[in-house]
């Protein structure tokens, strides 16, 4: 995961808002001068999908900039109000503009680039009543440490490079400005992230706020430099740099820790749940759709997780009789929380561990893919500036074009929070074949509009993940039934997300109620129990993606394997599910029901 991110406009998401509450309708200027040229009426297929990737760009420097956008790489997104509205204004019009196109004489190929973009346009809309930048931050992630990801993934090969990333750093007061302006706006109507996440939030930015400016983490890449650069030049930018962090940096996040201190957090609401009333029980049901890509309600998803979990627990069952261990349930997972055999001595035997598994299931993926990605990916710790409260391991993109890997991120911050036999089933998913195998064969696709090669709707991608895990019982990758049982963790994790989302942000459960599903049914470490239950109250309904799309997935497998009998090929049906890069559950079932029916006629 990632934050993990949607990956539509993927830079704009995860700095206006991932976790929003609130349910005021944008009220739209007459004009704006974001809005620049709109699309009108019956414009072609082509031309609507050339206007809005010449927005994304305009808006999104961060995507701009890796796209190789010099200009772009200086600056940082306008997360203003009036740029909110222009984009709403922007994607309202180009959705005009699309109802107007003709799909009668489409071939197949073209009617599913139609699908997928009327999908992106609508889901880009879905939000749009809700002022979703008031709240433009998760637990662990958001405007205040997305420097900590560029640093580290910006590719420096020349002086110019040095200077654009400097640029970047000079703009952090006003980017930081101005989602303190959303913010505000979110305390005057009542509308806040909450209390609960905020400790964390807070002592990260604490850390990023003092010290001097070449032990800051912003100055890593001013410590080594392209062998062709002088020592002259070298020396410039160190002092561009330290004064940039002693101007603009330091201040930027002084001023921010005490507005989250003396002016956010006494205003920030006091419950787990985004809260039942009508407007927010609309927004919840809003983000049920978002994040499954399906038309279900929160209470339906309610109850698949309450039958998952029943599920998985009599599995887990089976797995403590293989151990031999003797005693209860309770007292397994005690043994399982403490036990020095399973956890790593130092951060260097954590990643050694990752990647030793991550290279076991390389040695697999031809018997089970028959296209497999180009891009290689890295093992990597997260960073200690953002360690202490995220997530136990996530993916960060990579990109083929620019020269850069994609990365497995490993969290190895208190490693007794960090079991050993969770790792097989995180470097799945996280890894291959889960997210860098489909993030990267999505970014390959060939002949496709542009917009496919970075769709991410979350229900496939997370779902994906998911189904990873589980086909590294078929690979051969978990050697032990405590590796087994740490895959079914895994599985419990996401399937008591289901529960304990609906629970807080619809029916109003408290944060301990949530964490005791995970307690009671898996053995995730307490650390990353309160973890990941911020994560689920300041991201509602994100969580819902991971299991609904696995289920999805499986069904369609067993669909494919009961219709094609001896004909089925794993490797071909993986082949077909990721062969059209991200696309939302309803279409992946078309397109598998399409595949198996030239199946069958090719018999």
């Amino acid at each position: 995961m990632s934050p993990r991110k949607i990956l539509i406009s993927v830079s704009l998401l995860a700095f206006c808002a991932p976790a929003a509450v609130a349910a005021a309708q944008i009220q739209l200027p007459a004009t704006n001068p974001h809005v620049g040229s709109i699309p009108q009426p019956q414009a072609s297929f082509e031309k609507i999908i050339a206007d809005r990737r010449k927005f994304v760009l305009s808006r999104d420097p961060i995507q701009a900039g890796n796209e190789g956008d010099r200009a772009a790489l200086r600056r940082l997104p306008d997360v203003s109000l009036s740029a909110a509205q222009a984009d709403t204004a922007f994607y309202r019009q180009l959705l005009a503009s699309y109802k107007t196109l003709d799909i009668q004489n489409l071939n197949e190929e073209a009617l599913l680039n139609y699908e997928l973009l009327g999908f992106v346009l609508n889901q880009r809309l879905m939000l749009a009543d809700f002022d979703i930048a008031r709240i433009p931050f998760t637990n662990d992630s958001g405007f205040f440490n997305v420097l900590s990801s560029i640093s580290r993934q910006t590719r420096f090969n020349d002086v110019q490079d040095y200077e654009a990333y400097l640029a970047r750093l000079s703009d952090l007061p006003r980017f930081f400005q101005q989602h303190q302006d959303n913010m505000r706006r979110g305390i005057e109507t009542g509308f806040t992230a909450a209390q609960d996440i905020l400790p964390g939030i807070i002592d990260g930015v604490r850390l990023l706020s003092q010290g001097a400016a070449q032990d800051h983490p912003f100055y890593l890449p001013f410590m080594q430099y392209p062998e062709n650069m002088g020592e002259e030049s070298q020396q410039r930018l160190q002092e561009l740099a330290q004064n940039t962090i002693d101007e603009s940096v330091l201040p930027a996040y002084e001023n921010l820790l005490v507005f989250l201190q003396d002016e956010y957090l006494p205003k920030a609401r006091k419950t787990a749940g985004i809260g039942t009333s009508t407007a927010n029980k609309a927004y919840y049901e809003a983000l049920v759709r978002l994040f499954t890509t399906l038309d279900i309600s929160p209470d339906e998803v309610h109850e698949i997780g309450l039958s998952e979990v029943a599920r998985i627990r009599a599995e887990m069952d089976i797995v403590i009789a293989e151990t031999g261990f003797e005693g209860t349930f309770k007292e397994f997972l005690n043994f399982l929380r403490t036990d020095e055999q399973f956890y790593a001595k130092t951060p260097e035997d954590l990643l050694k561990e990752a990647a030793w598994i991550a290279k076991r299931i390389d040695g697999q993926m031809p018997a089970f893919f028959g296209k497999l990605a180009r891009l290689s990916y890295g093992v990597m710790p997260v960073p200690d500036e953002i360690a202490a409260n995220y997530t136990t391991g996530r993916y960060w993109g990579g990109n083929l074009k620019n020269g850069r890997a994609g990365n497995y991120v490993v969290n190895t911050y208190d490693l007794s929070q960090r079991p050993l036999y969770n790792l097989p089933a995180l470097t799945l998913h996280e890894g291959v074949p889960g997210h860098h195998h489909q993030i990267s064969i999505a970014q390959e696709l060939t002949g496709v509009p542009e917009f496919r090669q970075s769709l991410y709707p979350g229900a496939f991608g997370e779902g994906w993940g998911l189904y990873s895990e589980k086909l590294g019982v078929e690979m051969g990758i978990y050697r032990t039934p405590y590796e087994q049982f740490g895959r079914l963790t895994y599985e419990m994790w996401r399937a008591c997300r289901l529960v304990v989302d609906t629970g807080m942000h619809w029916k109003g459960w408290t944060r301990q109620q949530a964490e005791q599903c995970f307690l009671e049914n898996s053995a995730l470490a307490t650390h990353n129990i309160r973890t990941e239950v911020d994560r689920y109250i300041s991201w509602p309904g994100q969580a819902l993606s991971y299991k609904i799309g696995e289920l999805k997935i499986l069904e369609l497998r067993k669909r494919a394997k009961t219709e094609l009998g001896g004909d089925f090929d794993i490797r071909e049906f993986h082949d077909a599910v990721l062969g059209n890069g991200g696309i939302p559950l309803d279409i992946l079932e078309q397109q598998i029901n399409v595949w198996i029916a030239k199946k069958k006629l090719a018999e």
